[in-house]
């Protein structure tokens, strides 16, 4: 074994054994060893929103619209920063890994939430699990620990979504789960995922009170989702995917219902992306159905949304979202957005945006809620 001089000369002079030393660089190598497949990844994310034209003269769904940020309209803004540790699962019956992701800045905000936190800072963690694979037929891998929901067209990467701002529908969804949740993968084409967790809620470690007022380990968020992609055989349609998504439990603190009692809520996704014979173009669709929504008894929430993205040259695309929904008896309307994708710097993606939406909201003196807003988005990606 190869020592540096400087070992060498602390052992010539009695202030370390070269036995020791040894012992120090086989503790050092291994260290390096497990840290050698572990890669790091993160992102910058800023904006620019500007309200155009505001029409809010009443209070309804206006409320659940998720473009909304504290302290975000008419300025510039730090969103987030986000940094990744992950050992992927690798080849083999027995492989292991993890995942880690950090959040710092105002969107960290409920995904810090746990059973000892109210969960206002602004720093947070996303994810933090362990990957496991078990020799069960083609393999079934594992996460144990915190993990992001498994339903929903669009995450909160928003680097990941073809629009700037989230769609209705993920406003609709759960967003982080504390639990196991199990993956198998029958071929090519077909895969499923299971998962129970605490709660339907964001929220490291929270309990929902359910659990606390009857002490039954059953009434723990169960989850269950299936995804088929169209082989080669269906020529211009392959790589299509069809996703359907189930997440039923309580919510950490969910609201009381007219009973005096507390829901569990359901949230059923159906989503699609499909290719098309035109180059560059692909279409997409989701649909959310929410049952006892905020754990409030028999209140209803769906939203149906459509996409198409055309990638026009390497560097420019385009973006187009559209979706109705309706919640409860409280309000509908529809949400249109456009965006404008050119990346000019490596590691940057740079867009433009602008998004209306408007409410028919029941029993409000003023039944219109409109809001038109413009965005310009920077991200690098690391």
């Amino acid at each position: 074994m190869k020592f540096n001089k400087w070992t060498l000369g602390l052992a010539a002079v009695g202030v370390v054994s070269l036995a020791s030393a040894v012992k120090a660089e086989e503790k050092l190598s291994a260290v390096q060893s497990a840290l050698s497949s572990t890669t790091i990844s993160g992102y910058v994310d800023t904006s620019l929103e500007w309200t155009i034209a505001p029409n809010e003269e009443s209070t309804g769904v206006m409320t659940l619209i998720p473009f909304r940020g504290q302290n975000k309209q008419d300025g510039f803004n730090l969103n987030v920063v986000k940094l990744s540790f992950e050992k992927p699962l690798e080849e083999g019956e027995w492989a292991s890994g993890y995942k880690l992701d950090l959040l710092a800045g105002p969107d960290a905000v409920g995904y810090n939430a746990s059973a000892n936190s109210a969960g206002t800072s602004d720093f947070g963690i996303k994810q933090a699990y362990i990957a496991l694979r078990t020799p069960i037929g083609n393999g079934l891998d594992w996460k144990v620990g915190v993990f992001d929901t498994i339903i929903g067209y669009e995450s909160f990467e928003s680097g990941n979504n073809p629009n700037f701002t989230r769609s209705w529908g993920w406003a609709a969804e759960p967003t982080q789960h504390t639990g196991v949740l199990a993956s198998y993968k029958f071929n090519e084409n077909v895969a499923a995922t299971f998962g129970i967790a605490n709660t339907l809620s964001a929220g490291i470690n929270n309990r929902n009170t359910e659990l606390t007022q009857n002490h039954s380990f059953g009434r723990k968020t169960w989850m269950a989702s299936l995804s088929l992609t169209a082989p080669e055989s269906m020529g211009a349609l392959k790589g299509s995917t069809l996703y359907f998504g189930i997440v039923d439990g309580f919510a950490g603190s969910p609201a009381a219902s007219p009973s005096g009692s507390t829901e569990d809520q359901l949230n059923l996704y159906v989503g699609a992306t499909v290719a098309t014979p035109v180059k560059g173009l692909k279409v997409g669709a989701a649909l959310d159905y929410v049952e006892n929504f905020g754990g409030v008894d028999g209140r209803q929430i769906w939203v149906a949304g459509v996409y198409a993205s055309f990638q026009a040259t390497e560097k420019l695309s385009l973006h187009a979202r559209g979706e109705y929904g309706e919640f409860d008896n409280l309000a509908s309307g529809y949400s249109l957005t456009g965006t404008l994708q050119y990346d000019l710097w490596a590691n940057v993606i740079s867009r433009l945006e602008l998004r209306w939406d408007e409410a028919d909201v029941t029993g409000a003196s003023n039944n219109f809620e409109r809001h038109l807003g413009f965005y310009a988005n920077l991200i690098y990606k690391f």
